[in-house]
């Protein structure tokens, strides 16, 4: 069958034009790039909305200070009286009488009322600062975790492809020996159907590689490709790990709730101070000018007044709030004891995981993998020189398998205790 050369010519332009359209494409794509631990922290700091949002929050607590520090307003007000409202012996002149009186009065607060409110918005702006720094602390520690994601799975994922490699080796040498006569054909069917496990380990080890890729990003707020986005880091395991007391003693020193609760109690002092102060009496004094003869001297037309105007506190002396901040003082005592209770227990429950994680990998370092490893070589070397059976190959190869991931997952439960322990803490003592 023949083509219309107009068709033949549309077809090779549109193949051409989606050649070079993914030639494009393959050319515009962005650049991998890598990230190390700071750099992440570093641009988590900058994008995290939750983070930012609670920044947000201490600027608002300062916008507060400015509030309570602020003096009470003067207030301007002016009167007029003197106006006929009714005829009189026949004589009604409505407005000849009338004068306006302007006038002006303050409130004065004594005991340091407005001292005191400046006081417990400063407190307050403390407060909310360590209590921003206690969620930077939490979100780290969800960002130490995706971060250590990413290295692991790398680290499966390599695993995986040098298994994999390996397993296509002795595939390759299996079926020359079967070309050979050297092995029978279930023997070679069964080898190659185990390969499926070591693809499976693979592709999992990809989409968990994918996936936790998501997840940093996600925490970060960044929407960029996947593709074009990686991390790394030293993946390993250290011995150093100091007493528990040690790290006892850097967290009462570091950690931000800690701090906050410590504020609050202090905030509630200063409240039970001003409730106290609050019940006080504050007088008010006015003054005004008045432009009118003085009915006790006819003779002074401008004269000016002045009064004091003193609540009596007679029922409401402020009891109520004074009582409030007074068992209020109490409560926050005993929540900064709770939190205190609390420190102990994350440093002393990180401390034991990071220990338990270390004295698990000891072994692993020093025997476990070099015998895997020994052991492996030497089945695979019997079962190619007819001196193992082909079950005992699998195993071996098994067993190998399953000693590399264990030990790639104890480095990264190492890691996430360690990052557990730095959380408890309240800053990095261990990388």
């Amino acid at each position: 069958m023949r083509l219309n050369p107009c068709i033949a010519i549309t077809a090779a332009a549109v193949s051409l034009f989606a050649l070079g359209g993914r030639s494009h494409a393959q050319a515009a794509a962005p650049p991998t790039q890598i990230w190390s631990w700071d750099q992440v922290k570093d641009a988590f700091r900058i994008r995290n909305t939750t983070l930012l949002a609670s920044k947000l929050n201490i600027d608002e607590l300062k916008a507060q200070e400015i509030t309570a520090h602020l003096r009470p307003n003067p207030d301007f007000t002016i009167s007029a009286d003197g106006t006929q409202i009714a005829p009189s012996h026949g004589v009604w002149q409505p407005f000849a009488g009338t004068f306006v009186s302007p006038g002006v009065s303050y409130l004065f607060e004594r005991r340091n009322k407005r001292g005191l409110r400046y006081q417990a918005a400063k407190e307050g702006t403390s407060i909310g600062a360590a209590q921003s720094q206690d969620t930077e602390r939490t979100l780290l520690f969800s960002l130490r975790s995706a971060f250590v994601g990413i290295l692991q799975a790398k680290a499966v994922v390599k695993v995986s492809q040098d298994n994999l490699a390996y397993y296509d080796h002795i595939l390759k040498i299996s079926r020359d020996r079967y070309d050979a006569g050297d092995i029978a054909q279930i023997d070679l069917d069964r080898l190659e159907l185990q390969r499926l496990q070591y693809e499976s380990d693979l592709q999992s080890a990809l989409v968990n590689l994918r996936a936790t890729k998501i997840n940093l990003l996600a925490l970060l707020d960044d929407r960029r490709p996947v593709d074009s986005f990686d991390a790394e880091g030293p993946f390993d395991f250290s011995e150093e790990l100091l007493s528990l007391d040690d790290y006892r003693k850097d967290a009462l020193s570091n950690r931000p709730d800690l701090r906050a609760a410590v504020l609050t109690v202090t905030q509630a002092q200063t409240n039970y101070e001003l409730a106290e102060a609050n019940g006080s009496v504050d007088p008010t004094i006015s003054l005004w000018f008045t432009h009118n003869g003085s009915f006790n001297n006819p003779d002074a037309l401008n004269t000016v007044g002045a009064s004091v105007s003193v609540p009596l506190r007679i029922f409401d002396r402020n009891q109520g709030e004074k009582l409030r901040t007074k068992i209020d003082i109490d409560r926050s005592e005993k929540l900064r004891r709770s939190t205190e209770t609390q420190v102990y227990s994350d440093v002393d429950t990180a401390y034991a995981n990071v220990a338990a994680n270390i004295a698990l990998l000891k072994p692993y370092k020093q025997k476990y993998l070099a015998q895997a490893v020994r052991v492996r070589d030497t089945i695979q070397f019997s079962y190619q020189h007819g001196g193992a059976a082909l079950i005992d190959f699998l195993n071996a190869e098994n067993e190998y398998r399953a000693v590399q991931l264990s030990y790639v997952n104890l480095i990264g439960a190492y890691l996430n205790a360690a990052a557990q322990l730095n959380q408890a803490v309240g800053r990095e003592v261990l990388q």
